[in-house]
C-alpha cells in the first residue's frame, strides 16, 4: 500500500505513467497496476485518463496532500526507529529557570553528557518563559501550575514551598506555632511576583496569602535565602532551594506537614517539549535522565541528602 501511495505521488507530480516507469525502470503496466490497486482500495478514481492526458480527479486532488503526509510520517517513523539503535548524537537545546537550573539541571546535564558523549547541549538559564517554537527549544523546565497547552509535559517532581528560619533567628524571636503567627514575625518577601502560592497555607487565611511584612524585600530568591541563613528573618521558598540548608542545620522548616491550599496542589516541576519539534529520541532521553537523577522522592526533599548518579 505504501509503495502504491508513493507511486501515486510520483504520477501526480509528473502527470505521466511513462516518466515514472522509466525512472523506476519498470513497465508502464506495472505503474498502472499500482494506481489501479490504490483506487480499488480507496474506492475512488484518482486520475481521469485518456490517450492524450492524465489529470487528477477531485478525489485525487483531495487525496494528494494526505498521501504526502502519510509518506512523510512513515519516513519520519523509519528514521526515528533507526535512531533507537544508534548512539544518540547532535544538538539538544534546553531552557530552565536560573536558580533551579544552576542547582539541579546542570549537575544532571554533566552526568548525561558523560553517558552520551555524542550529544551537544545548548543550555539557556532564564526566569522568562520562552516560546519553544520561536526559540527552537527542545526541552524547557517549568515550575508551578502548568497551563493547558499543546506541549508534551512530563512531571519531574512536586513543587512546594517551606517557611524557614535560621536557628539564630528562632532563638532570638521565638518559633511561630502556626502559620497565622507569621504576621507577627519579620518575613523576608519577594518584591514582585506573578507566581501564585507565596505565603499560602491550607486552612489558613482562607487559603489566601498571609499579609506578612518584614525589613527586607528583594526581587531575587537567592538574596532572600542568604538573608534567612544570616538570621534576618523568615522566608517562604521552594524546597529545592532550601533543602540543603535544612539538612545542614542552617535553616529550620517551621511547618513541614502543612501543605499549600488545594488550589495550588497541582504545582509541580515539569519538563515540556513541543510535539513535532523536539527530537523524538534525544529529548525524551534527557527527560528520563532528569527523572532518574531527581528520584521518585526528589533528593532535595530527603532527610539524608543528595542521591548521586
Amino acid at each position: 500500500m505504501l509503495d502504491a501511495i508513493r507511486t501515486f505521488i510520483e504520477v501526480a507530480t509528473e502527470r505521466s505513467f511513462t516518466t515514472v516507469a522509466k525512472r523506476r525502470d519498470v513497465a508502464v503496466s506495472s505503474v498502472a497496476r499500482k494506481i489501479d490497486t490504490l483506487e480499488a482500495e480507496l474506492g475512488v478514481k484518482l486520475f481521469a485518463r485518456s490517450s492524450r492526458s492524465l489529470v487528477l480527479t477531485d478525489a485525487g486532488e483531495q487525496f494528494l496532500p494526505r498521501a504526502r503526509h502519510i509518506v512523510s510520517e512513515m519516513d519520519d517513523a523509519r528514521h526515528d526507529l533507526a535512531d533507537l539503535h544508534a548512539d544518540p548524537r547532535g544538538l539538544l537545546t534546553i531552557t530552565a529557570p536560573e536558580a533551579f537550573g544552576r542547582r539541579h539541571v546542570v549537575p544532571a546535564i554533566a552526568s548525561f553528557l558523560k553517558r552520551y558523549p555524542l550529544i551537544e547541549i545548548d543550555l539557556h538559564l532564564s526566569d522568562q518563559r520562552v516560546d519553544l517554537m520561536a526559540q527552537r527549544v527542545d526541552v524547557a523546565i517549568r515550575i508551578g501550575l502548568l497551563p493547558d497547552s499543546d506541549l508534551v509535559a512530563t512531571r519531574l517532581a512536586p513543587s512546594r514551598r517551606l517557611a524557614c528560619a535560621s536557628p539564630d533567628y528562632l532563638a532570638r524571636c521565638g518559633r511561630p506555632a502556626t502559620p497565622a503567627q507569621l504576621v507577627h514575625h519579620n518575613c523576608l518577601t519577594l518584591a514582585s511576583t506573578s507566581s501564585p502560592g507565596w505565603w499560602c497555607f491550607a486552612g489558613v487565611h482562607r487559603g489566601a496569602a498571609l499579609p506578612v511584612r518584614g525589613t527586607l524585600r528583594s526581587d531575587d530568591t537567592e538574596a532572600l535565602l542568604q538573608a534567612a541563613v544570616a538570621g534576618i528573618g523568615i522566608v517562604h521558598l521552594a524546597s529545592w532551594l532550601v533543602g540543603d540548608f535544612i539538612r545542614e542545620g542552617k535553616l529550620v522548616s517551621l511547618f513541614p506537614r502543612i501543605p499549600a491550599p488545594p488550589k495550588f496542589s497541582g504545582s509541580a516541576i515539569h519538563a515540556v517539549r513541543m510535539p513535532g519539534r523536539s527530537h523524538t529520541v534525544k529529548a525524551p532521553l534527557f527527560i528520563s535522565h532528569l527523572k532518574s537523577c531527581f528520584g521518585d522522592l526528589p533528593y532535595w526533599d530527603r532527610a539524608r541528602g543528595r542521591k548521586t548518579k
